[in-house]
């Protein structure tokens, strides 16, 4: 496949006529979904009672969510909602006028930060067990879920990368190059989805799909990454004794999926952020993932091989 030939113009997802089932919102459910699965497989290796299955996915879902959020506000646009607070935990927009918009910004760096939390609280209060226990067996379907919810990110049409120039690997994003407001203007059609599809396939409007210009689909770059870091862990899991080296893959993970978005965020466009304050030589997300690389390599270093007797897990 020769992606400069894509011009990319997705339906926003099912309409169903009184809802819309969402892409994004779809990819969300596939990965939690597929990672309660995964944990299925570990937990029944591993002779957990399949009672604390359930909580591992409440507790995993809610600090995933949560700290996502958390993560856009604070990371990348507190200036903003300072001053919008309520747009914080509502899915509404107040200015300029009432919308209903769901939750606009998810961020990674916030996500994998509560995520930790939260597995934190799970093996004191529900498993019983060393957080480094779950955390070690976790971070498989979160790689694998990581896949799925860039893939979200690539229906919605957003973290785009940069012009992509003469590379063979480009991206026409319609619904980034133009806005709902923009499209709509510019065509004299009212209905959005019409109007950008007449932008693609009117010759009328020809000009406006030439302006757009072809960028790096930098979110199916970070997909593809999360695939070998899952299929790594996966292995190291199953097929070698690395599971019983505390801390050893939890380590793997933060240092091989932080790297990945490290390197993609080279042809990312900018998210916005702090990275003006520090200069221009990295991004926000570069910033943000270098401590997590650190910590995963502290992790992987220091780990070591605990005996298999499940009390030497159990917390005192």
């Amino acid at each position: 496949m020769i992606f400069s030939k894509i011009v990319w113009n997705p339906i926003e997802g099912f309409d169903l006529g009184f809802f819309v089932i969402r892409f994004y919102s779809l990819m969300f459910v596939v990965a939690f979904s597929l990672g309660w699965y995964l944990m299925k497989k570990i937990y029944i290796r591993e002779k957990i009672s399949m009672e604390k299955l359930d909580s591992v996915f409440i507790y995993a879902v809610i600090g995933t969510l949560l700290g996502a959020r958390l993560g856009h506000v604070f990371f990348y646009d507190w200036d903003y909602y300072r001053n919008n607070l309520l747009e914080i935990i509502l899915p509404f927009k107040f200015n300029p006028e009432f919308e209903f918009i769901g939750f606009r910004g998810l961020a990674s760096h916030g996500a994998a930060i509560a995520f930790i939390i939260a597995m934190y609280y799970y093996s004191k209060n529900v498993l019983k067990k060393h957080p480094l226990w779950i955390m070690d067996r976790v971070t498989i379907p979160a790689a694998v879920g990581g896949i799925f919810v860039r893939l979200g990110n690539f229906f919605n049409s957003e973290i785009i990368g940069e012009p992509s120039g003469d590379s063979a690997f480009g991206v026409k994003f319609i619904r980034d190059g133009l806005s709902k407001g923009e499209v709509i203007r510019e065509t004299g059609i009212k209905n959005v989805n019409e109007a950008y599809s007449a932008v693609v396939n009117n010759p009328q409007f020809s000009n406006l799909l030439e302006a757009i210009p072809y960028r790096h689909p930098a979110q199916l770059y970070e997909a593809f990454g999360y695939i070998f870091v899952s299929l790594i862990l996966w292995l190291l899991y199953w097929k070698t004794d690395k599971r019983n080296n505390r801390g050893f893959l939890f380590g793997m993970y933060m240092m091989l999926i932080f790297i990945v978005r490290f390197i993609v965020e080279n042809v990312k466009k900018s998210q916005g952020g702090f990275e003006d304050a520090l200069g221009d030589a990295l991004s926000t997300g570069q910033w943000l993932s270098i401590p997590f690389i650190l910590v995963g390599l502290y992790f992987v270093v220091r780990a070591k091989k605990v005996e298999e007797d499940p009390k030497s897990y159990t917390l005192k």
